[in-house]
């Protein structure tokens, strides 16, 4: 079904999150323990934040664990937010431009879940992205559609309810469509400051979501771990599937909820989507 990772902190090379750690994210594209699928070998990406207006992407269909260019970009890029994605595609086809993350400007995101009965529902989403930004649509995935839906609901000023209102468009088309449960997964967006991570099905049964515990505490749990002493007091990692092998380490974000990770005030709040008006 997907997996995906965001961190955030002080930073790092990619391939120090993405390949060291036991139980890696690469590792997982292979052989998943958590996710609706073992295999997550239809494409990856990776987008990362440098200083720069907008983000770096690079994406490709190879699987992530047999991609010699993914390592070699991991092993020479250095940033303080990046966002990596391996995909399991569901019904779309296994190209380039369906590989997460999607971008538009500063933003990033991602998303490990389906909408169902998405064929029946993509004329009534795309009819309702706003007509500046349709043209920039390029894949055929539920994803990104939700994604410039959001966009179109307000996700640069205001991102968690951007988001709770295109899920619920997309619940209230489903349903009118005879749709039982028509959103499943999570999503994870950022501006390149803060990061938005949201858990949310409308069965109420939604992919896995974990964050991991602050540094500080962790410090103390493992004082003899190298990588405790290398990251920074805010440094966070939101993630499909625990990777690593420190009991303990992670928090799973609740069902219907949302975190934003920010220096200096984490959080985590109740999220149901909005219907429309």
């Amino acid at each position: 079904m997907c997996r995906w990772l965001a961190y955030s902190g002080s930073p790092v090379l990619l391939s120090d999150v993405l390949y060291t750690p036991i139980r890696s994210f690469i590792d997982q594209s292979l052989h998943s323990e958590l996710g609706a699928e073992t295999t997550n070998g239809d494409g990856f990406g990776i987008g990362w934040y440098d200083g720069r207006d907008t983000p770096g992407i690079f994406r490709g269909v190879e699987p992530a664990w047999n991609d010699t260019n993914l390592r070699e970009v991991s092993e020479h890029v250095t940033s303080p937010l990046f966002f990596a994605h391996i995909r399991a595609a569901i019904g779309s086809s296994v190209q380039q431009t369906n590989c997460h993350p999607f971008r538009y400007g500063k933003w990033l995101w991602m998303h490990n879940g389906f909408i169902d009965g998405f064929a029946k529902i993509k004329r009534d989403m795309a009819f309702a992205v706003d007509p500046s930004l349709y043209p920039l649509i390029v894949g055929t995935t539920d994803t990104e559609l939700l994604f410039y839906l959001a966009l179109t609901f307000g996700l640069e000023t205001d991102p968690a309810k951007a988001v709770a209102r295109a899920i619920g468009f997309v619940e209230a088309q489903g349903r009118k469509a005879g749709i039982d449960y028509p959103f499943q997964g999570t999503i994870v967006t950022s501006d390149g400051h803060s990061t938005w991570a949201f858990r949310y099905s409308s069965q109420g049964k939604s992919r896995t979501l974990f964050l991991t515990r602050d540094v500080p505490t962790l410090r103390e749990q493992y004082p003899d771990a190298p990588i405790m002493q290398k990251v920074s007091d805010d440094t966070r990692l939101v993630v499909s599937e625990p990777i690593g092998n420190l009991p303990g380490a992670w928090l799973e974000i609740p069902e219907a909820t949302y975190g934003m990770v920010q220096k200096g005030n984490d959080e985590l709040r109740p999220f149901s989507p909005e219907p429309p008006a």
